[in-house]
């Protein structure tokens, strides 16, 4: 009888354990000069009404990878997307409730390719300009503001900020990309010397259509090169 109260309550100790795991996702987004990141509005439960990142509970046997997809389709659409892990958050009093620890993931992704809807428990889905970010739920701010350093620190060692762009761009885009990210006012012609001292860019035999100034030339990344300095790395300071 013994043996069978102490599973009975292993048991009830490892449900426990497992509820008290969550995702939340930050996705970075870029549009007309703006960085932004995506945020849902929850329907139900102790937040309702509220607006935080895309994330939510860990099935009993799902990986962290598979959840962070899987709430993430759920709640806003996004789907076939690269998550990269950024670390647990755990302060003891980041849920009201009870001790909830969280494991933060983020992704950079074209706007253009995908539609955003919102699903599961999730009331709404938009973007947000990073500097317009209202107060959000929990800890979501905090985790918010780690993703942004994490992204500014990995900008400079590697090209990533080419995920944000659509195929074809400006120098121009690419340099308010830039400076949205790190959060500083770049001059254009250091910029331009230096991204094309880099060998990162092609140049393309096109230039901007439907615009009501001077038309201004087109780039695209150089594939092979853009993948040399992903795995080699390399200084990104302007």
């Amino acid at each position: 009888m013994g043996k069978d109260v102490d599973s009975e309550t292993v048991a009830k100790n490892e449900q426990s354990v497992m509820n008290a795991i969550t995702i939340d996702c930050v996705i970075f987004g870029f549009d007309k000069g703006s960085l932004e990141v995506l945020l849902v509005q929850h329907a139900e439960g102790i937040s309702k009404g509220k607006w935080g990142l895309p994330g939510g509970w860990i099935h009993k046997k799902e990986s962290t990878d598979n959840a962070a997809h899987r709430l993430l389709n759920e709640l806003t659409g996004l789907d076939n997307i690269y998550l990269e892990q950024l670390k647990a958050f755990g302060d003891p009093d980041r849920f009201p409730l009870r001790r909830v620890i969280t494991i933060g993931y983020y992704a950079l992704v074209k706007r253009e390719d995908y539609n955003i809807k919102a699903g599961f428990t999730a009331a709404d889905a938009k973007w947000y300009k990073i500097n317009e970010i209202p107060d959000l739920i929990y800890d979501h701010n905090e985790i918010l503001s780690f993703s942004l350093q994490h992204l500014r620190n990995r900008v400079r060692q590697a090209p990533i900020g080419f995920n944000l762009l659509p195929e074809k761009f400006t120098l121009l885009q690419l340099m308010h990309l830039y400076e949205e990210i790190l959060g500083v006012e770049m001059d254009k012609s250091n910029f331009r010397r230096k991204i094309l001292h880099m060998k990162l860019l092609l140049a393309l035999d096109e230039k901007q259509q439907d615009v009501s100034h001077r038309a201004a030339k087109l780039y695209k990344f150089d594939s092979k090169i853009y993948e040399k300095l992903t795995q080699k790395g390399f200084n990104f300071e302007f």
